[in-house]
């Protein structure tokens, strides 16, 4: 596995950078064996090991592990599902809570010592769930509404004057087949990508002044603290992104179920 070094140029040193994130194999020479696709793998086995054992020996007053479980359930059922989607939302329930495990445990793995690496800081990854999405909610909107009437709603929005069109249909047909995917994606990604360099960029920079003259290891301390309490701020916007992701997927869902949107 690849570490982050910084190398000297005179007294200064190199900052982190987008090459950082570009990680080689971590045995073979497959780019299937890099650290982001072996993490998705981990995360993969971690949330199934943690959902079975949760759930194996349901009580009626649960244990610690049941109640964690029960609680993420619960929060993405009724929290997201039924609040944002309505009477039709059990269906979608399954998807909704496996996208919010997911990406809440792949985000999360950016501030587990030794793994230390955001999985959607590949923006491939945030692609791929994106486009999960965007197929769900065209196949709900087709599915309840027919194509032509599904494509006619997104195309010419009902009670808008006919010259208008002429403006707000390319916007809509962009929003709803371009838009859409790729600032779920982007949204996600830049905020793992953006965190973790950050994160690089104190905790490095605060292990390169403690090699430096005596005034750079009397700030060394302050770049370490910010460090610490931007984990505590990453680890909140971690969890913040796989909400919204999982939210917003129930909107267009919502959207798509509605007669007229």
């Amino acid at each position: 596995m690849r570490r982050f070094t910084f190398e000297e140029a005179g007294d200064g040193f190199i900052p982190p950078s987008t090459a950082d994130f570009d990680l080689p194999p971590v045995f073979g020479n497959s780019e299937f064996t890099t650290k982001p696709i072996l993490l998705v793998f981990l995360s993969v086995i971690l949330i199934s090991v943690f959902f079975v054992l949760a759930s194996r020996k349901a009580l009626v007053v649960p244990n610690k592990l049941q109640f964690a479980g029960e609680s993420i359930y619960a929060f993405v059922r009724n929290g997201i599902g039924q609040e944002i989607i309505g009477q039709e939302f059990m269906r979608f329930v399954p998807y909704l809570f496996t996208l919010f495990t997911f990406i809440l445990t792949n985000n999360i793995f950016g501030i587990v010592p030794i793994l230390q690496f955001p999985t959607m800081s590949h923006v491939g990854f945030a692609y791929v769930l994106a486009v999960f999405t965007f197929i769900v909610f065209h196949w709900v909107g087709i599915k309840k509404q027919g194509l032509g009437k599904y494509l006619k709603a997104i195309a010419f929005m009902p009670g808008v004057p006919k010259p208008v069109y002429l403006l707000l249909t390319p916007i809509e047909i962009a929003t709803f087949f371009l838009v859409r995917p790729l600032t779920l994606s982007l949204r996600l990604f830049a905020n793992m990508f953006a965190g973790h360099l950050l994160l690089l960029v104190f905790i490095m920079g605060g292990d390169h002044m403690l090699q430096g003259v005596i005034g750079l290891k009397l700030i060394a301390p302050f770049a370490f603290a910010f460090g610490i309490g931007m984990t505590f701020f990453e680890f909140l916007v971690q969890c913040l992104q796989a909400y919204i992701f999982t939210l917003l997927t129930a909107l267009y869902i919502a959207g798509a179920l509605a007669d007229e949107h």
